[in-house]
């Protein structure tokens, strides 16, 4: 009866069967129900002034829909304890979370835990009502949130507006413009992979308990250049290091595989890169290979670099490799070759394309790059951060 009537329906229950009981069903039923003489009597009284109100105005209802007359009831925890939400939001405000003599500053805070503490200050409160006044408060379960870019460039800005002329001026002229990275390494064999996917149910994907490298599949290196202009991408998946070796082969191959064929005319090639890893600006090696790229190509290779800590503004991120996740996602990633198909068979609506192969050449890790072939690099550093703008020529 508790589960299906609430507080008035139970009351006028119990006070139509006393009544129908007469002398002496006020006591029956509470001794039946463990319901107050009280709220009996009371639920009596109510049915009489409805039955007084029905007289009066037969035609309409003025039977309230009120469970409990104003200000009839329980009062609320926080009335009672004048303190409690004071003292709970001492608890968890944010500026205690860097206050190392904070009684929680260490501890998880669960609703238990905050319970457990604030009866340790003297109150008594259950955790079910210490979640309840923290929404009362606005509070809720939150992340963390990644808005923290660390320090920043104080060119920043005007590095993204150069970039964002570069590649404007370029694609107007018909010039092949291309966004390079690799992707996240991936473990290869029989892993859990992050989301889900349909299958039969009570049937999932059967991976491994512990995500230990296998030393036979190793890792795979997918590197990505995509091409702005045309939607279109070259993913070369790596089975050795990432190196910038590894990285100017793969663009060598979107070129002399696609490139070349879509831009027959082209004069130039603008490519545009985060500033570390195996294409960062700092790294010799990467403007050595980007030369020899040059010369066989006869092309001038024009790359910008994106400021320290923005490379999700690159657009191949959000442009290719999202949607190469979201193509794989709850698949095990058992072989390189299941990897390199499916982001070959990575599409989006607007029409991206992507062809995938297997480099299983070496890139040897620690190659010292000479000061004389260093020297020997044609290249052209922009008077806006040459560091991060320059144009490498064929010679």
């Amino acid at each position: 009866m508790r589960v299906a009537l609430d507080e008035r329906q139970r009351r006028l229950l119990v006070a139509v069967e006393a009544k129908v009981l007469g002398r002496g069903g006020v006591s029956a039923v509470a001794g039946a129900t463990g319901i107050s003489r009280s709220t009996i009597m009371a639920g009596l009284d109510e049915i009489e002034a409805m039955r007084v109100a029905d007289r009066a105005v037969p035609e309409q209802s003025v039977s309230s829909t009120r469970v409990r007359r104003a200000g009839a009831g329980r009062k609320r925890i926080e009335a009672k304890d004048a303190t409690l939400v004071a003292d709970l939001l001492a608890l968890v405000d944010p500026l205690t979370r860097g206050d190392p003599q904070s009684p929680l500053r260490w501890t998880c805070k669960s609703l238990r835990t905050l319970a457990e503490q604030l009866k340790a200050s003297g109150h008594s409160v259950s955790h079910v009502v210490v979640g309840q006044l923290l929404k009362a408060q606005g509070y809720s379960l939150q992340a963390n949130a990644k808005v923290i870019e660390g320090n920043q460039s104080p060119d920043r800005n005007a590095q993204f507006e150069y970039i964002n002329a570069t590649v404007a001026s370029a694609l107007a002229a018909h010039q092949p413009v291309i966004s390079v990275d690799t992707k996240k390494k991936e473990m290869v064999g029989a892993y859990k992979n992050g989301g889900r996917e349909w299958e039969p149910s009570g049937e999932p994907a059967q991976v491994k308990v512990h995500d230990f490298v296998d030393p036979e599949l190793g890792r795979a290196n997918p590197y990505g250049v995509y091409d702005i202009g045309a939607d279109e991408a070259w993913v070369s998946v790596g089975t050795d290091h990432d190196t910038s070796a590894f990285a100017v082969q793969t663009i060598r191959r979107w070129w002399f595989a696609m490139g070349r064929q879509r831009y027959p005319k082209a004069k130039q090639l603008v490519i545009t890169a985060d500033g570390g890893g195996s294409n960062g600006h700092r790294v010799r090696l990467w403007k050595l290979e980007l030369s020899r790229l040059a010369q066989e190509t006869g092309l001038d290779l024009r790359v910008c670099h994106f400021p320290p800590g923005t490379s999700k503004w690159n657009k191949i991120e959000h442009r290719l490799f999202s949607f190469i996740t979201m193509n794989w996602r709850g698949r095990p990633l058992v072989s390189h070759e299941v990897i390199v198909n499916l982001i070959a068979s990575t599409k989006t609506r607007s029409g991206l394309k992507v062809r995938a192969e297997l480099d299983n050449a070496d890139y040897p890790k620690g190659l010292v790059v000479s000061d004389a072939d260093f020297a020997a690099i044609k290249i052209d550093r922009n008077e806006f951060h040459g560091d991060w703008n320059y144009c490498i020529r064929p010679g």
